[in-house]
């Protein structure tokens, strides 16, 4: 008798314990979800009026203030930068993952180096930009600085993300690959990474969020000039959007703050845009990956 009310009341316990956890993860994630409705409505409110056409395709001047340069810059540092990083971090994950051998001293050297870069300051990056892309190899503040800094500055996030990923596909598909007489390398293209591209893609949408947001790093390499009109010359120095924003709140003109909250909404909107199109890309990979 007295063990089952001892049980009871255990059992009691731990429903209370139980409802006390669900309550505390529901509120820190309405907190979380709350702070992030907030800074949204907070800045598109101030900053959606204030879009027109002159901001978004206008020339530069003191009244228009626009953007239009700004944004052919920020997508133009989002692609190339891309083009860069995916390619290497890739290609490093797939020979961590796949063809280094454990406890290879290479693979931990890589590893810290990883590491180690994932935790520096963004303003370390723009100084080591500053001296090697400015100084040394003569690029001076320019586009092609920005994006050399930028590349370097997102490959660790692409490499942890992708090696993760290919972790995470399960053995039985490679010892099916193999066992049906498939190379190791045309088990890694055709096999492993079409399953890993999902987790991929998430590495690479984190990638655009950081090149999209960074100001500190492109002030000292891309610098804070803006043009009139947009150009593809790399050789230029032009600010990004988020530097565009950051130098009109900064600026004393009367009406640039309100041009900065546009430009914030900008940011917003397109990084709302392209979280949404990546996301459903990598979950419509993740259907074909599995129904194969």
């Amino acid at each position: 008798m007295e063990q089952t009310i001892k049980l009871e009341s255990n059992l009691k316990q731990r429903k209370i314990k139980s409802v006390i956890l669900q309550t505390v993860v529901w509120l820190c994630g309405i907190v979380t979800v709350g702070i992030l409705i907030y800074i949204i409505l907070f800045i598109s409110l101030r900053g959606i009026p204030n879009i027109n056409f002159n901001f978004l395709f206008g020339e530069y001047n003191s009244d228009t203030l626009s953007a239009f340069s700004s944004i052919v810059t920020t997508i133009e540092m989002i692609i190339i930068s891309l083009l860069i990083a995916v390619p290497i971090g890739v290609f490093c994950s797939i020979y961590l993952t796949e063809y280094a051998k454990r406890g290879n001293k290479a693979v931990k050297v890589i590893r810290l180096a990883v590491d180690t870069l994932a935790g520096i300051p963004s303003i370390v990056y723009g100084l080591f930009g500053m001296i090697f892309f400015v100084k040394f190899l003569g690029f001076r503040a320019s586009v092609l600085s920005g994006i050399g800094t930028i590349s370097i500055m997102i490959l660790p996030l692409i490499i942890s993300s992708t090696e993760e990923a290919i972790k995470a596909v399960p053995d039985t598909y490679r010892e099916g690959s193999l066992g049906l007489g498939a190379t190791r390398l045309r088990t890694v293209f055709k096999i492993v990474l079409p399953a890993a591209m999902p987790g991929i893609l998430s590495g690479v949408i984190l990638a655009i969020g950081r090149i999209i947001g960074e100001t500190a790093a492109l002030i000292f390499t891309s610098g804070t000039n803006v043009l009139k009109n947009p150009t593809l010359n790399l050789f230029v120095s032009q600010r990004t959007l988020a530097i565009h924003m950051y130098m009109l709140a900064s600026e004393g003109l009367p009406h640039s703050k309100d041009m900065a909250f546009a430009t914030g909404a900008i940011l917003i909107i397109v990084v709302l845009l392209v979280n949404f199109t990546t996301t459903k890309l990598a979950s419509r990979l993740g259907r074909i990956s599995n129904e194969k």
